[in-house]
């Protein structure tokens, strides 16, 4: 029991890095972001972390096959994906007004874009089906429990740190965030093919 949870800790650590990074752009983005908002984005990446080890769970029970061809689109998904958002923040941060109104309403995560970040983040961990498709479906909904609370801690830090950037360098934040989502969405897409 105990290796059963450090092994699904460590799988949640791992899983957790590209939200991590996201988590730290979006705290950079927000620097002023009050405390509720801040759980409901980290509850939010882990939610995601949740589902998808569980949908690829089900997928092995079910459908592998279909699963197995859609695997190799999931770089393609999460690179497209933080692409777009990316590229809109660097184009906002780029064309940005000296208008202090219109500057904090563009620096707010809105729900659309927490989702797909919260996708794109996350659909590596559909494959996390495959590595717990020997467990019963308590087992894998444990597992899959235990990653959601550490991405919800390790994004929580990472929001957190990236709220004291975000004070330092409030003028760049929306540039450097679009620049770091575009870095973060090649990295999953060269380390997933």
């Amino acid at each position: 029991m105990f290796r059963f949870i450090i092994n699904s800790i460590l799988l949640g650590v791992g899983l957790a890095m590209d939200a991590f990074s996201v988590s730290i752009v979006n705290g950079i983005n927000e620097p002023d972001m009050p405390a509720g908002r801040t759980c409901g984005i980290a509850g939010t990446y882990a939610g995601f972390q949740f589902a998808m080890p569980m949908i690829g769970w089900v997928c092995v029970h079910t459908i592998l096959e279909y699963f197995e061809a859609f695997q190799k689109f999931i770089p393609w998904i999460a690179l497209l994906l933080l692409l777009y958002i990316g590229g809109k923040m660097l184009i906002e941060g780029l064309s940005k007004k000296d208008d202090e109104e219109e500057t904090e309403t563009a620096a707010l995560l809105s729900a659309g874009t927490l989702v797909v970040q919260g996708i794109a983040t996350s659909i590596d961990a559909l494959s996390v089906g495959f590595t717990i498709a020997n467990y019963r479906a308590a087992s894998a909904f444990s597992c899959s429990m235990l990653i959601a609370v550490t991405t919800f801690i390790i994004c929580f830090v990472g929001l957190h740190f990236g709220k004291k950037l975000g004070e330092r360098f409030a003028d760049r934040a929306t540039v450097l965030g679009g620049v770091i989502l575009i870095l973060i969405g090649i990295e999953i897409f060269v380390t997933g093919i």
